[in-house]
């Protein structure tokens, strides 16, 4: 098969006739090239989708609490009730799979119109959260400046405050220093001791800037919320699914706050590891149907070359039959005509992976010169080794094949019947 011979005669039947041998080939070229060039659209898209998860704890749950819907133990059906610092404790000690049990509360915010921040003659209105230390580790954010809360903020009630760049570009001049400053909320004074900046992106991610953070127990003490919590941020460990663990979760805060087993509607929640699970098989289904469109575009391309190698086989039923009648065995005839069909399969195969692998590289080119900051849900698209190497595969496999049918015709053919042949 690898002789010398054997490649000029390849070579010799499919420049016979070049615009035809173009046009078979293109078939599977552009195959390979919608396959490659969706699945890489699809892996840019996940990309672009999981960035905005980008530093999120994605095995979390956030709680809070609602009205209840149904009478239990005495208490009215529309009963209104609030989480309590106790209730933090609770949940710790009866589920130790939880990593993060973050209490938080919340004071306005930068939309409802009402200026809560004040720092010399400006004011303006900000989300304020009282949180735990742990929450940097369940939400995108970077400490370009100075710290977060710790947990001696925590322990001694200390009146500080992290603020996000959207805080500081209202509040501040260009040049001016925020670290080591204070600002009013709600008429106590605050010291700044960190600056962060949200990595979250999509619509809110300029809204997100905006944000304050002050330890939980001086929020709790400074605004007069006593032991309320305004609701909670679940996080379990890598190996247990907060998915699985929620529903016990919430029958423990169901009995701790006398409420109904099956009141489904008294206790909020929002599970964004369903949330990702969701999006993930997504993808999933993606890239299933990026193959299968792929595939039957090169179903279409490789139907071509198997159409053209029959015509082929036909124009030379006398150069056949003069080889067979000289003495070429079956098994030498088939391993031409095969020969030729995968030559043609992977060279114009490879070529379309070729362009589309320019393509993608053109269109990171491109997403790479955009601003930093940009919010795009459309991200790095590539695809891997494995593909290219699935790709080598399809396409030894569709040139044999394509070639396998007319194969069989040719050797079919008597040297008698071949010679006869005009």
């Amino acid at each position: 098969m690898f002789k010398k011979d054997n490649w000029d005669e390849i070579l010799q039947a499919l420049t016979a006739n070049v615009f035809r041998t173009v046009l078979t080939a293109f078939g599977v070229f552009w195959g390979i090239f919608i396959l490659v060039i969706l699945l890489a659209a699809g892996k840019g898209l996940e990309n672009g989708v999981k960035k905005g998860f980008d530093g999120i704890a994605t095995n979390t749950m956030f709680m809070w609490s609602q009205t209840t819907s149904k009478a239990y133990k005495g208490l009215p059906k529309t009963r209104r009730y609030d989480f309590r610092n106790s209730d933090v404790a609770s949940l710790r000690a009866a589920f130790p799979d939880l990593l993060y049990v973050s209490p938080r509360n919340q004071l306005g915010n930068s939309n409802d119109g009402t200026n809560n921040v004040v720092r010399g003659t400006k004011t303006s209105a900000f989300s304020v959260y009282g949180d735990y230390p742990e929450l940097i580790k369940q939400q995108p954010m970077d400490i370009i400046k100075g710290r977060f809360v710790n947990q001696q903020d925590i322990e001694q009630r200390r009146k500080v405050a992290v603020i996000g760049k959207g805080v500081i570009s209202e509040l501040y001049g260009k040049e001016e220093e925020a670290v080591g400053t204070y600002v009013k909320i709600n008429g106590i004074n605050f010291m700044v001791v960190g600056v962060y900046n949200s990595k979250q992106t999509g619509g809110n991610a300029e809204e997100e800037q905006k944000n304050i953070f002050v330890p939980f127990t001086t929020f709790q003490q400074a605004f007069n919320y006593g032991d309320k919590v305004g609701w909670m941020a679940l996080t379990a460990r890598d190996e247990v699914s907060i998915t699985e663990l929620k529903p016990k979760i919430l029958e423990v805060i169901k009995a701790l706050h006398s409420v109904h087993p099956k009141d489904d509607r008294a206790v909020g929640n929002f599970d964004l590891y369903e949330q990702f699970g969701k999006v993930q098989s997504l993808f999933d289904i993606l890239k299933i149907i990026a193959y299968f469109v792929g595939s039957l575009v090169l179903i279409s391309g490789v139907i071509g070359i198997s159409n053209i190698m029959l015509i082929v086989v036909k124009e030379r039923t006398k150069e056949i039959g003069i080889r067979r009648a000289l003495g070429a065995t079956p098994g030498a005839i088939r391993s031409q005509i095969l020969s030729e069909s995968i030559f043609l399969t992977i060279i114009s195969g490879m070529f379309g992976v070729a362009v589309a692998t320019g393509v993608i590289a053109l269109l990171n080119m491109a997403l790479a010169s955009m601003p930093p900051g940009s919010n795009t849900m459309f991200a790095n698209p590539s695809v891997d080794l494995r593909v290219v190497f699935v790709a080598l595969l399809i396409l030894v496999g569709s040139g044999l094949l394509a070639g396998f049918i007319p194969a069989q015709t040719a050797i079919n053919v008597k040297p008698v019947d071949a010679l006869r042949t005009e």
